[in-house]
């Protein structure tokens, strides 16, 4: 197979299935799976017409996403139109579908995978970006999931803590705003609550509501990011506060600690805080440290070295980061930020525009490349 002519079709692939009516990143995404498709498939079968096989596999590819997008949205109205149940009945389909996707045959990483994909509504680009892994690496384990499960039976349900971490990275995909499905994930862990009265069910409840509570002041209006410092905390939801500090204390009380448990108190530290300069930094790290002892997850630890850079001062932060990946996501942003903060504006200036160059959405690029030519305008100056 000749994978440099799969490379230089790819383009060309995407611009057919641009002009019959796909958007761009559905085209990209469709394309994606045609060429995990190809790779198996073409060593021991290639096609005569390598472009118009892709063609036609991505083509098929789209109209089965467009068909699960449109019965994943049915479903939606459907739910939306009915009265609200009781908490004896049972859960929606989409709640359900979560579970059966989470099959008990599936490794919990292709579980999550595979519901973002095909219950969830995200690309295979987006899920990649949740996971810190290429995309290609992405939708070939996306396809193995299916694979695996295209003959088993859906009568035994997964288990709900891989159902809660495709909820918590579907919250994230919406709340970051390339994706309105915050206010889905909610609603569906609302449900889990009801039915599931364990500790970390509550825990991704109470961290979801204390996030989306902040979300009228995550922008300005102009669209422009707005970090947390800088934010108008009158816009903050205090509603969504109240309620989510009361279901994170009911959970704790239970002295079962986990990972959603510890990140809402987080998030519940911060919203305690009438300004930024009032925020309890040196709780903050404590419970990332905590976070850290349940999973040595290497983005809890980015944040961590952001909290100790506001407890400790910038210097003490910049060492926390040592040892991480430079290629995290955000690990430049982060860096700058220390660098600013401990005066060294070249540095901070540079690594700005590093971020900028990698920024996962449209406005936090927009936000690292104006923090960048702030510091740029001051050398000048």
């Amino acid at each position: 197979m000749n994978e440099s002519l799969l490379r230089e079709l790819v383009p060309a692939v995407i611009g057919v299935l641009v002009r019959r009516g796909a958007d761009f990143a559905a085209a990209e995404d469709a394309v994606q799976e045609a060429l995990v498709e190809a790779v198996r498939g073409w060593p021991d079968d290639a096609p005569r017409d390598p472009k118009g096989w892709l063609v036609t596999v991505a083509w098929r590819k789209f109209l089965d996403a467009v068909r699960a997008e449109t019965s994943r949205r049915r479903r939606e109205e459907l739910v939306e139109a009915e009265p609200t149940p009781d908490p004896g009945e049972a859960l929606d389909d989409t709640l359900q579908l979560y579970f059966l996707c989470a099959h008990p045959s599936l490794t919990p990483a292709s579980a999550v995978a595979l519901t973002l994909r095909a219950v969830g509504g995200l690309t295979t680009r987006q899920i990649a970006q949740a996971y810190l892994v290429p995309e290609a690496t992405m939708a070939q384990r996306i396809s193995r999931a299916k694979r695996t499960v295209s003959g088993v039976r859906f009568d035994r349900p997964g288990d709900v803590a891989t159902v809660l971490r495709v909820l918590y990275l579907v919250f994230n995909e919406g709340y970051s705003g390339d994706v309105d499905l915050s206010a889905e994930a909610i609603r569906l862990t609302r449900q889990l609550a009801v039915r599931y009265h364990h500790e970390e069910v509550a825990g991704l409840l109470a961290l979801m509501l204390l996030h989306h509570a902040r979300r009228p002041a995550r922008t300005g209006p102009d669209g422009r990011l707005v970090p947390l410092a800088e934010q108008d905390r009158g816009l903050w939801d205090t509603r969504l506060i109240t309620e989510g500090v009361e279901v994170l204390q009911a959970a704790l009380a239970r002295d079962r600690l986990g990972e959603f448990q510890a990140q809402a108190a987080v998030a519940a530290l911060h919203a305690d805080a009438r300004t930024a300069e009032e925020t309890d930094w040196v709780q903050i790290v404590e419970w990332y440290d905590e976070l850290l002892r349940l999973t040595d997850n290497p983005v809890a630890r980015l944040n961590r070295a952001v909290a100790v850079g506001e407890a400790d001062g910038p210097r003490a932060g910049l060492a926390a980061l040592e040892g991480l990946d430079p290629s995290l996501p955000r690990h430049a942003a982060v860096a700058a930020h220390l660098h600013e903060r401990d005066g060294d504006a070249v540095t901070a200036a540079r690594l700005y525009a590093q971020a900028a160059r990698s920024a996962p959405n449209l406005p936090e690029r927009d936000h690292l490349t104006r923090q960048a030519a702030r510091l740029n305008a001051r050398l000048r100056g």
